[in-house]
């Protein structure tokens, strides 16, 4: 059994209201203090490898964790962000006054494409191209990957056989973890979107 260990990034500034993929902020106050709690919890486990969007909400998240394991920080632009193109860094309102339509389908959340940017199938590529990568991992090898909202979920459906339309139905909060143990017959999800390493 290896097991994959997944944790979105903390914080940053905005994040809560506006569409954030490839902008490139750090973490906030309160990001850089939820990696030290996820550091904290991750501490004793045994890390083979550590995988990280190089985007720096993503990889500063990953070097906090890191910091207590000896394996390096692997930076990989296929756990990159959404690429949300003409609606990067807009609110919700903002869609919908630019783009009606657009707003109605994120509103049911069933949108596949994002104008100028990229559709969930191109994000989707990118996510099956990393997992390749683990496809070489050795029984009983852990590996750590930081990313963002959108690729963990697709990582998470990937490997349990899900289709896409099931994406958004995985809750994935900021700097939550979620666990994925790989067996020979089937991928079981054991851990999903816990926080309970979070605290005021």
């Amino acid at each position: 059994m290896s097991r994959i260990l997944l944790v979105r990034h903390g914080l940053v500034d905005l994040n809560e209201v506006r569409f954030l993929g490839r902008t490139d902020l750090p973490l906030n106050e309160t990001g850089i203090k939820q990696a030290e709690q996820l550091r904290d919890r991750l501490a004793r486990e045994i890390i083979d490898v550590i995988y990280a969007s190089p985007l720096r909400r993503a990889n500063a998240t990953a070097a906090i964790i890191a910091s207590r394991h000896k394996a390096p920080v692997i930076p990989c632009d296929d756990l990159c962000e959404c690429n949300f193109g003409a609606i990067e860094g807009l609110t919700y309102e903002e869609i919908k006054k630019r783009y009606p339509a657009l707003a109605e389908e994120l509103r049911v959340r069933k949108t596949g494409a994002f104008p100028d940017g990229e559709t969930l199938e191109q994000l989707n590529e990118r996510v099956q191209a990393f997992l390749k990568r683990l496809e070489k991992l050795k029984p009983e090898e852990t590996v750590l990957v930081v990313a963002h909202g959108g690729p963990v979920r697709l990582i998470i459906c990937n490997l349990l056989g899900l289709g896409l339309e099931h994406w958004v139905q995985l809750q994935v909060a900021h700097a939550s973890l979620s666990i994925v143990e790989t067996y020979t017959e089937m991928n079981i999800l054991s851990l999903l979107n816990d926080t309970s390493h979070l605290k005021e």
